[in-house]
């Protein structure tokens, strides 16, 4: 008689299974925390729809301060009056949830990671946040009244500046995306240096072609002003030198930890050992079959004829 030791179908089916159980886990546990993101951005945008025209007039405080006396912003579509504030509220909640965001992609990568790689993992996701906010508000406080000002200022005469509030509202968002991804240089580089790409004597190399490439950037995703391009171009140029200050620091200390291992072989291994098991606390898996011998097998079988013979 024949086991499943014996059997290749039954042992490629059974180890497929196996491997089949735990994607599905990780796919389910990803749904579940895309769901919850789903939910709390929900949750935040019922509560800002019932401010989504207080929310509007604030976004659109920098230009009305720089209209000319008599001049008004207008809706040329026929839903925009109600379409308008309903899309602000929504990309609000989006990004008012962002740190949940991240911290929901935090939970299900985690426990992939080394001890090490979680250290560094968090004080960037949480830069990251961070970062990106300081763009927006960079873009809000600083950008758009100097920009605002130098459009009012240049209209021709005769004509009346009076703004549709759905292209201003693609307008400012689109400079919000631009000014949050721009502040996240420092990051970037981070990153490359942690993961071996380069290091900062190299970044530093690339310093004039990174200020062109700046400038080139703030031509792209700002209006074709100077005032707008260099506001963008000059926080990401020293932003990318504050990350080359960073990747220092991070260069010299691999160096140290590098050197220290160098000196002490054994103590490499032992850490990563260490960072093995802490992220590995769980028992190993006892095995779900367990293949009977032929001698076993006879003999229960022996059993069974023996019982249906009583």
């Amino acid at each position: 008689m024949s086991t499943i030791n014996d059997n290749p179908d039954l042992q490629d089916g059974t180890e497929q299974m196996e491997k089949e159980q735990p994607f599905m886990a990780h796919l389910i546990e990803l749904r579940d925390r895309v769901l919850r993101i789903v939910v709390v951005v929900i949750a935040i945008f019922l509560v800002l729809f019932f401010f989504a025209n207080d929310l509007y007039h604030l976004v659109s405080e920098p230009l009305l301060a720089k209209l000319p006396d008599g001049s008004t912003m207008i809706a040329t579509g026929v839903a925009a009056p109600f379409l308008t504030p309903f899309k602000l509220s929504l990309v609000a909640s989006i990004f008012i949830a962002i740190p949940y965001i991240f911290y929901q992609f935090w939970s299900f990568v985690a426990p992939g990671l080394y001890n090490h790689e979680k250290r560094l993992a968090m004080p960037l996701i949480a830069s990251s946040v961070v970062l990106f906010y300081s763009g927006i508000l960079f873009s809000f406080y600083i950008v758009f009244p100097l920009m605002f000002a130098f459009f009012t200022a240049t209209t021709p005469e005769g004509v009346a500046m009076m703004t549709d509030i759905s292209q201003y509202l693609d307008f400012i968002l689109k400079m919000f995306f631009a000014f949050g991804i721009a502040f996240e240089v420092p990051v970037f580089t981070i990153v490359l240096t942690l993961t071996g790409v380069t290091n900062a004597d190299k970044l530093a190399q690339k310093r004039p072609y990174v200020i062109v490439g700046s400038f080139v950037i703030g031509m792209l995703l700002t209006p074709p002003d100077i005032i707008s391009q260099t506001l963008l171009a000059i926080p990401v140029w020293l932003l990318f030198e504050l990350g080359i200050v960073f990747s220092r620091i991070i260069g010299k200390r691999k160096a140290r930890e590098e050197a220290e291992n160098n000196d002490d072989p054994d103590k490499k291994s032992r850490n990563s050992t260490s960072s093995k098991d802490s992220n590995d606390t769980s028992e190993p898996d006892e095995p779900r079959y367990q293949a009977m011998t032929d001698a076993e097998m006879e003999a229960e079988l022996d059993a069974i004829e023996r019982e249906e013979g009583n």
